[in-house]
């Protein structure tokens, strides 16, 4: 899985150390080799190699599968190529989109999605994981800001409110005064007709 944020950051998923790259499936103009041609050896070389290639394509397809609109590609994929002449896709990559969102909601729903991108394929790899920890750390942070903005907002409403408490518990103390007024040297209430 690749990742891209806005300042281009890449992580590239690799799924062997030294690939040979090729710029598509089949070389242009050139049949494979005859399968009969090949040694037992080389059959099961190419047999690992097509296994490879589904696992890799199917990896890369759930991450822009569960990436959604965050994809900023394609899968894209590194070859190497067979003893058959075919060139097989050992490795690939997805780009996503990290940049944080407008809004502390949207940076949270950018993060639980790039997350759910990174966990999507049924055997995620190392960077995949590194990948979701780093969109959990980013969830954790859009979380903080917006239980920060959560708090600023009550205050805001109680100072706005204040105003309107403070004449009504002046209005209260009225009453009250006005009550004790009424009683006959503080312990008795004098009724008045």
């Amino acid at each position: 899985m690749n990742v891209s944020s806005v300042a281009q950051y890449y992580v590239t998923q690799s799924y062997a150390t030294r690939p040979e790259q090729s710029g598509a499936d089949k070389p242009e103009g050139k049949e494979p080799q005859a399968i009969a041609a090949l040694s037992p050896d080389q059959l099961k070389e190419v047999e690992k190699l097509k296994a490879r290639d589904r696992e890799v394509r199917a990896h890369e397809m759930a991450h822009l599968a569960a990436a959604g609109g965050l994809a900023t590609s394609g899968a894209s994929f590194t070859y190497q190529r067979g003893p058959d002449g075919v060139s097989y896709a050992i490795g690939g990559e997805v780009q996503i989109d990290t940049s944080s969102g407008s809004s502390p909601e949207e940076t949270l729903r950018k993060a639980q999605t790039i997350r759910a991108a990174a966990l999507a394929p049924a055997e995620p790899s190392g960077q995949d994981r590194a990948v979701a920890a780093k969109a959990s750390q980013m969830e954790a942070e859009a979380r903080s800001k917006q239980a920060t903005v959560e708090r600023e907002e009550p205050s805001t409403d109680a100072e706005n409110a204040q105003p309107q408490n403070s004449s009504s518990q002046k209005a209260a103390a009225q009453q009250y005064q006005d009550v004790a007024a009424g009683f006959d040297n503080g312990s008795r209430f004098k009724l008045q007709v």
